[in-house]
């Protein structure tokens, strides 16, 4: 069970919300009824197809186990009529496949490609009530009092809030069961697509995607489409539906400040020696006031404005920033008068760590050889990786710093005042579709035709995920669909969906895939 602070921090912290609807109450449509309609008769049958494709292990670096997930998928989807294969790089064989296929609809114009990814988080058998590739629904969540069902003993009908405790249960299998079984519903109601479908499943994506970027590009043409829709993600805390428009981008890296070349008694030095901490200390305090604003010569440059579709949103959002910062014990917040989710539109400068010396029990009378800070970058739309680590190097050196990129040798600690090693990180860019962009608009419509409650919209998540490899290879809009529940323990021991929430998302697939 997520604490009270982790509520408010899923809700404010990851979103903006836009409220598509005052009353709240939307008519359910014939597809939704015959979706459901399919769905209750079949109800355990679903179960017990998902619980088989669940037992099976899936972390990027098992290889053998991966491609028999990905087979599993290939399998099923071509039952359905998909025409699927499997694609790896020429070069790389042993790499984890991504799962391609296609599924055509005669007179579409319009093509919907599918993002999901079959590979889930290691898992430590030890740490988990069940073994974490053998599947077990209980009749809620564990930590409520939740008791396990077997469905092969129970004739009951299947309560949403029954929950499926195992790896990738949730994050990110999930969508799977809903998708096929959205196609089986379809069909059997006699309901055409009004999409051809493409689908992309990737294999890795919890290895930090390091082959995708190659996968795009030396298959490009295959992935031609009109909007990528990524299934993954939780639902909001509240159980609201939600659509997500992008993610920030980010990079980071460490600075080294140099003193003298070996560790100093401080009562013979003291007050002679430069200690390298006071002196980070008094770098660091140039880059950034204590109000948050940034100091750094072009660092809000070139971020994309806040558009009117934004500031709607933003009108609309529940302020919970005094919950929060009551919870997290702060008196006070960086840049007065703009909201934490307004802070996400902009470019953030973060100290992640320090390090010089000892303290403690190991604290010793010495001046240190060196400081160590780890600055995070988190960058908006707008903000190029590199670029922002160069004006941040730039800033550096306008402080009477020489930039080094090794340790530097005597000569160099001689011949310059201060020294500074500058260690820069990796990182990517945030990828930002508008609210208002008329595709991811009629994603929007759809699932509102599928739900009763009010849709939140998120102009962008706190957090970063590598989706500038999509945008910028396929040049095409992404929108972000979840459907897991929010306390899903993604990650984490005892993962698991909620079974109501493989439902909503049949729900919402069958009017995507059929809206007009």
């Amino acid at each position: 069970m997520v604490t009270r602070i982790q509520n408010l921090l899923l809700a404010p912290i990851l979103i903006v919300v836009l409220v598509l609807s005052s009353t709240g109450a939307f008519a359910q449509t014939s597809t939704v009824e015959k979706v459901r309609e399919y769905r209750i008769q079949h109800e355990y049958d679903i179960l017990n197809e998902y619980l088989t494709f669940l037992k099976i292990p899936n972390v990027a670096s098992d290889l053998p186990n991966i491609k028999r997930n990905a087979n599993y998928l290939v399998k099923e989807f071509e039952k359905r009529g998909a025409r699927m294969e499997l694609l790896t790089l020429p070069d790389k064989p042993d790499v984890p496949p991504v799962v391609y296929g296609e599924l055509k609809t005669p007179g579409a114009e319009r093509t919907l490609i599918i993002y999901v990814h079959y590979d889930g988080q290691p898992a430590d058998p030890k740490n988990w009530t069940h073994n974490p590739w053998e599947p077990t629904i209980y009749s809620g969540s564990m930590q409520e009092g939740g008791k396990p069902v077997s469905l092969s003993e129970s004739n009951e009908e299947v309560n949403p809030d029954w929950r499926i405790y195992g790896r990738s249960a949730s994050d990110d299998k999930a969508p799977f069961p809903a998708i096929l079984h959205t196609l089986d519903a379809l069909k059997q109601s006699s309901i055409a697509l009004t999409s051809n479908l493409k689908f992309f499943f990737e294999g890795e994506e919890e290895a930090g995607s390091p082959h995708v970027r190659q996968i795009l590009e030396h298959y490009k043409d295959k992935f031609q489409g009109d909007l990528w829709l990524f299934f993954d993600g939780p639902k909001h805390q509240s159980g609201r539906p939600q659509v997500v428009f992008g993610v920030r981008g980010v990079t980071g890296m460490e600075v080294t400040v140099y003193g003298p070349s070996r560790p100093l008694h401080s009562g013979h030095y003291g007050g002679w020696s430069p200690v390298p901490g006071q002196m980070l200390a008094e770098l660091l305090s140039t880059m950034k006031k204590e109000s948050g604003e940034i100091l750094i010569e072009g660092f809000n440059e070139n971020t994309a404005p806040i558009t009117e579709a934004d500031q709607r949103a933003f009108e609309t959002l529940p302020n919970y920033d005094r919950q929060i910062r009551e919870d997290l014990g702060l008196n006070w917040t960086e840049m007065e008068g703009r909201s934490l989710i307004e802070s996400y539109m902009f470019p953030t400068l973060t100290i992640r760590g320090l390090e010089s010396g000892n303290t403690g029990e190991l604290a010793r009378n010495v001046i240190p050889t060196k400081a160590v800070a780890s600055l995070g970058i988190r960058l908006a739309k707008g903000n190029d990786p590199e670029r922002m680590k160069d004006r941040v190097e730039a800033h550096i050196a306008s402080q009477g710093y020489h930039i080094v990129r090794q340790e530097p040798n005597m000569e160099t600690r001689l011949n310059n005042r201060k020294v500074a090693k500058i260690t820069r990180g990796g990182g990517y860019p945030a990828v930002r579709t508008p609210i208002d962009n008329p595709m991811a608009q009629q994603v929007v419509g759809a699932i509102k035709k599928a739900t009763e409650e009010e849709i939140i919209l998120y102009p962008t998540f706190g957090g970063s995920l590598p989706l500038f490899h999509f945008e910028e290879v396929m040049q095409t809009p992404i929108v972000i669909v979840p459907i897991a529940n929010h306390d899903n323990n993604q990650h984490a021991p005892d993962e698991n969906i909620r079974i109501g929430n493989i439902w909503y998302g049949m729900d919402i697939y069958a009017e995507i895939f059929t809206m007009d």
